[in-house]
């Protein structure tokens, strides 16, 4: 075999040995990508589990405050025929129906793993556009509900708290339903004459009149959250099965 000869077979081995290492790289990062792949969609997936948790116990909730707010609604509208001229024939009647309007609660929505993916910059992980864009439009109506909920608020304390501090006897009332205010005994149950200047009260019918308004604007903007969350959960539901 002459030299030339020889030096081209080592070439082509060289080359060969080349080619392999080259392969045998490619392969390498292959696999560490697909590991990197399989992780990655391990924590899509448990991130996603967890928002499907979160909207649940979410819409739960909406259930329960929509039916609070309904009877508020349904109160309210009682309490408006008072001031339109119904009598009042129990005191302790009357003001029971304004409990559940006076102690009105804000909804605080469950939205950890939310949260969570958008202070991390994790968020980008959730491969689905669609998942990704209704989290973000529940977002954005949860804070609408919160801007009337402030409204409400403003109303509730100018229209209905103020007259009721300025024309009903709340000891008296309180004392009516049972709270005890005083040491004395055998107290004489609340007239519903002590009402009377509270009926006449063109602020505090606004206030009632309002809280019908906005209650029922808030269980609609509710509402609107949930059918939104419901979607959200089958989309969810069909990329976990995906695995």
């Amino acid at each position: 075999m002459t030299g030339k000869n020889r030096f081209t077979k080592y070439v082509l081995y060289a080359i060969g040995e080349i080619i392999l290492v080259v392969i045998g790289i490619l392969i390498a990062l292959q696999i560490n990508n697909n590991n990197d792949q399989r992780k990655e969609r391990t924590t899509e997936l448990r991130y996603l589990t967890n928002l499907r948790k979160d909207l649940v116990i979410n819409n739960a909730e909406i259930d329960t405050y929509i039916a609070i707010r309904k009877g508020c609604i349904d109160s309210a509208k009682k309490i408006l025929d008072h001031f339109d001229g119904k009598p009042i024939q129990d005191a302790s009647a009357f003001i029971v129906l304004g409990l559940p309007i006076y102690n009105w609660q804000r909804f605080y929505q469950t939205n950890n793993t939310f949260q969570e993916l958008t202070s991390s910059g994790n968020l980008a992980m959730i491969s689905n556009d669609t998942i990704k864009t209704l989290l973000y439009n529940i977002d954005s109506h949860q804070k609408i509900n919160k801007a009337e909920e402030d409204h409400f608020r403003f109303d509730t304390e100018v229209l209905i708290y103020e007259p009721l501090y300025e024309l009903v006897d709340l000891k008296v009332a309180l004392e009516d339903l049972g709270v005890e205010m005083s040491s004395s005994k055998g107290k004489i149950p609340t007239s519903p004459g002590a009402y009377t200047a509270f009926l006449k009260s063109n602020k505090a019918k606004n206030g009632f009149a309002m809280a019908v308004l906005e209650f029922e604007t808030l269980n609609q903007q509710l509402a609107a959250v949930k059918k939104m969350s419901e979607e959200l959960i089958q989309i969810i539901d069909r990329e976990i099965a995906k695995g």
